[in-house]
């Protein structure tokens, strides 16, 4: 067996006594810095020090929802049970509440890779794509606007190019 087959013999490196450890093997592969801490209307917010799958997973499916109940269940998982409920008492306007989005999000997945100031930045060229109605992720046309684009017209069978 070569160096390069023994690299690959996964039995031979992972298993502790014939079972594959996860835990252990994640363990080992967190190396990650601390995680991002932020004040918002006196109360302080620590986001979890990776991106929780059930987030990626809410944020696909309900990344087109307006209802409130959706934001309050995909903001559970960053930054606690009554944060949206607070926030909205405290007066937040959508506007700093999608700030305070992207910030979490991007803070998540890499602390310290996104300011306060870029959030602001990045939503606010998001809206304006949004009001050009170029936002990336925005829904395809109807199947009936869809239908109205000019087809081309197929060849008979047979013809070819001219030569």
């Amino acid at each position: 067996m070569s160096d390069y087959d023994e690299q690959l013999d996964l039995d031979q490196h992972d298993q502790v006594a014939g079972l594959d450890d996860f835990d252990a093997f994640f363990a080992e592969q967190n190396t990650r810095p601390r995680a991002e801490t932020f004040l918002l209307y006196g109360r302080r917010y620590t986001l979890p020090d990776a991106l929780p799958l059930i987030f990626t997973l809410q944020m696909e499916r309900l990344q087109h929802s307006t209802d409130p109940g959706d934001v309050r269940t995909i903001l559970r998982t960053l930054v606690g049970e009554d944060a949206l409920d607070f926030w909205a008492e405290q007066g937040m306007t959508d506007r700093q509440l999608g700030i305070v989005l992207i910030y979490a999000a991007a803070n998540v997945r890499r602390p310290g890779s996104v300011s306060m100031r870029r959030a602001a930045e990045l939503h606010d060229e998001q809206s304006a794509a949004k009001a050009e109605g170029k936002a990336p992720g925005a829904p395809a046309p109807n199947r009936a606007a869809r239908r109205q684009k000019p087809k081309r017209k197929k060849r008979p069978a047979g013809s070819g190019r001219p030569s």
